[in-house]
């Protein structure tokens, strides 16, 4: 039997390869796409994720299947390419995004979204995995139509303008941020966009420095409910200019720190006691730390918003 490599293969090329068809339709391969046959993954690695992630993780799987059966005019599109570029997508759809250039038709097909698109429109790149993807300022511009919070507008042009890095004196870039707000601006100009108010009002709302989703919604619930600004992404060194750990948002003057928690700090024993270490030591330094949970970001905001106004009143 051939050997098949990559996440997926063509029946067509297995079969000319020499792969006897009872294998081709073996109950043991996957069929993610009409005349795609895949190895199955080991999901044991997902168990215990949270759902939002391994939907997140499965989307990606199927776009990366697909590649075995593009064509060199066809291209990952709105939520698909924004899962690919790792932008926060709140929900994922059952059916990938592919898409293509006018006159090209759009794609078809069990489990497939095509889009045909106009040429000013669009911004295409080469993705570092070999496949055509819209750029992320592009696929940004493109989820106006389909992500409906607008807080979620912001948080994925927040992770579009980030610059990922390791804080501190011994820090460093991770790499470049994916686009610039100038960058998002010019693909707003490409042509008709739906939900356009909502876009242009992400872009003014967006800010570079936040880690996740749910910092962004934070920032925005804290600002719409009339508090101050905080500034995100804050390193915090002491009197003697030792590096004591940087914080997601912070009122700096009055020595606030907000910390959202996420899942990996509860479940990663390393990182737990990292966190305990830096808030110890900012309370040392006169630092007020209020944590943050999922719950508290996108359940009860309204508590939240009184933790940190009664925390703002105290220091003021």
């Amino acid at each position: 039997m051939p050997a098949i490599d990559g996440p997926a293969f063509r029946v067509g090329d297995a079969l000319r390869a020499g792969m006897p068809r009872r294998a081709v339709d073996a109950d043991t391969l996957d069929r993610p796409f009409t005349g795609l046959r895949a190895h199955p993954e080991d999901d044991r690695d997902q168990e215990g994720g949270h759902p939002l992630e391994v939907a997140r993780d499965a989307h990606r799987r199927a776009a990366r299947q697909f590649t075995a059966h593009m064509h060199p005019h066809e291209f990952f599109s709105h939520a698909t390419a924004a899962l690919l570029w790792d932008l926060p997508m709140p929900a994922v759809a059952d059916r990938i995004d592919v898409s293509v250039i006018a006159p090209h038709r759009a794609p078809s097909g069990r489990g497939v979204r095509g889009h045909q698109l106009a040429g000013p429109q669009v911004t295409t790149t080469p993705h570092a995995e070999g496949f055509a993807i819209t750029s992320p300022a592009s696929t940004w511009a493109q989820l106006g139509a389909t992500v409906k919070h607008p807080y979620d507008l912001t948080a994925i042009a927040d992770a579009v303008i980030r610059t990922p890095r390791i804080p501190g004196p011994q820090g460093r870039v991770l790499r470049a941020a994916h686009s610039t707000v100038a960058d998002l601006v010019v693909e707003l100009g490409r042509g008709r966009r739906i939900g356009i108010r909502e876009l242009e009002e992400a872009v003014r709302r967006t800010r570079p420095g936040a880690a996740s989703r749910p910092e962004t919604w934070t920032r925005l619930t804290l600002v719409d409910a009339g508090l101050p600004e905080p500034t995100l992404d804050h390193d915090v060194y002491d009197e003697r200019g030792v590096f004591v750990g940087c914080v997601d948002l912070a009122y700096i003057a009055l020595k606030i720190a907000i910390e959202y928690e996420g899942d990996h700090h509860r479940v990663d024993a390393a990182q737990w006691a990292r966190d305990i270490q830096k808030h110890d030591r900012l309370a040392e330094l006169g630092w007020r730390v209020i944590r943050v949970t999922r719950a508290d970001v996108f359940e009860h905001p309204g508590e939240l918003v009184v933790r940190v106004r009664g925390a703002l009143r105290s220091r003021s």
